[in-house]
């Protein structure tokens, strides 16, 4: 029989570190969550890409936004932001951005797995 299984973000199995923010991540069975911390002034082309070596970022997120706010522009150009409790899909090939001066918190249940992580 199968049983319960359960972790809490607060005592994460990993936490990656980059500059002006942090993804902490759990696993449960082959399922990876992970919740982001970005400081104002954190940018994926600033923070991230020194890291991947990527032109944009190439992840998969399917996220939401508990706090601050966060905006996503597509390599095509399309932009949007996200706020609090807002759910978000962005595809790979983007850039993104802490908005204002709040820092900008969510879950990521698709893209953490491998998020940030050094090329």
């Amino acid at each position: 029989m199968a049983s319960i299984q359960k972790k809490n973000l607060d005592s994460p199995d990993e936490t990656r570190n980059f500059d002006k923010g942090k993804m902490q991540i759990v696993n449960v069975e082959d399922v990876t969550l992970g919740r982001f911390v970005l400081e104002p002034g954190w940018q994926w082309s600033k923070s991230v890409k020194p890291l991947v070596k990527t032109d944009s970022c190439q992840q998969h997120h399917t996220g939401y936004i508990i706090s601050g706010r966060m905006r996503v522009r597509m390599d095509n150009g399309a932009e949007a932001e996200a706020g609090p409790g807002d759910f978000a899909i962005i595809p790979p090939g983007h850039d993104a951005w802490v908005v204002g001066d709040e820092p900008c918190t969510g879950i990521d249940f698709t893209g953490a797995k491998t998020y940030a992580k050094k090329s």
